[in-house]
């Protein structure tokens, strides 16, 4: 009997089904690190506008108690709270200057979950 070469239907069955779990496994793995790249790129949006706003407290924004809110036409909502902080208890005393906690925070929504990000600092304005 003479040989005959080539492959038989069952190895070219078994070659396309590993071939398939092959190609189903990264497409998996490229879609998860485009939804990291994504999510990362707006955590640092965010971490952007968060120091944006802080930055404007003394300038556009007075140092003074209250808080105030906004949004980005990308959707991004930040919001400013100013609080001043007692430290007559910690001096013998009075300080020269008033401290505040400055507190910036935006959320976003990410793939329907809702995100947030939060940076404070502390500033000193005029004495009270």
């Amino acid at each position: 009997m003479r040989r005959e070469r080539g492959f038989s239907l069952l190895e070219v069955l078994v070659a396309f089904a590993i071939l398939a779990i092959s190609l189903g496994v990264m497409m998996q793995i490229f879609s998860r690190a485009t939804i990291t790249t994504i999510a990362s790129a707006q955590y640092s949006q965010a971490a952007t506008l968060a120091e944006s706003v802080l930055n404007e407290v003394g300038g556009d924004l007075p140092l003074e108690e209250g808080s105030s809110s906004g949004e980005t036409p990308s959707g991004f909502q930040w919001e400013l709270t100013i609080q001043a902080v007692d430290v007559s208890d910690q001096y013998f005393t009075e300080p020269p200057a008033t401290p505040y906690r400055v507190i910036s925070t935006v959320l976003w929504h990410d793939a329907g979950r809702a995100r947030s990000l939060s940076l404070q600092t502390l500033r000193l304005g005029e004495k009270l």
